[in-house]
């Protein structure tokens, strides 16, 4: 039987949201075995003198518990 848990991630990328959504996972995928799955909860964009500056995304990682 199998246990999993899922840990809410925020990155933000100055190139695109699935920029972004790459970053959180790379991050993640750093510290956290066992990594199943992703959803992608938000997407937000910080605006700067009417245009884009930075993608925003708030993901839930999945990953399987050891043990």
């Amino acid at each position: 039987m199998a246990v999993a848990r899922v840990t809410k991630i925020t990155a933000s990328s100055p190139e695109s949201f699935q920029h972004a959504v790459n970053e959180g996972l790379e991050r993640a995928s750093g510290s956290l075995r066992g990594i199943t799955g992703l959803e992608v909860i938000s997407q937000k964009a910080k605006v700067d003198n009417g245009r884009i500056a930075e993608y925003r995304v708030t993901i839930e990682v999945t990953f399987v518990l050891e043990g």
